[in-house]
């Protein structure tokens, strides 16, 4: 059996992680939740894949600062068509690329920060081993 994978981050813009997300890079919200245990919450991702992420928020427990610029999340959309798509969609939303700080990732994809410094990376090519 292979597990769900969930990245969960803390999170101060809600607003932010949604225009950026499901906005920008076409997740859905797979859930929220309000007060759980003094967390609020949104879980996004795409509903076949094996992975989401969740974004938490805690009115005593501020979000950390972002890691750095080197801590990505990589996706890798192989197809051309599909690529270009997933660019000009968040680049649609008005999020400008940044340049990654290893060069390796602008060669074949571009690079965003989310809202909070987060970085995600396009990636143009097939992930093999």
């Amino acid at each position: 059996m292979i597990p769900v994978l969930r990245v969960a981050r803390a999170s101060a813009d809600f607003d932010g992680v949604l225009r950026f997300y499901r906005d920008g890079l076409g997740f859905d919200v797979l859930a929220d939740f309000t007060d759980h245990a003094g967390f609020d919450g949104l879980i996004l991702g795409h509903p076949a894949a094996p992975w989401h992420l969740e974004f938490t928020r805690h009115a005593d427990h501020p979000a950390p600062p972002p890691p750095g610029p080197e801590s990505l999340l990589v996706l890798y959309l192989p197809d051309p068509r599909a690529w270009q798509a997933a660019v000009d969609r968040i680049e649609g939303t008005g999020i400008a690329p940044v340049a990654a700080l290893n060069p390796y990732w602008d060669r074949c994809g571009r690079t965003y920060a989310d809202p909070e410094g987060r970085r995600v990376v396009l990636q143009r090519a097939d992930w093999t081993t």
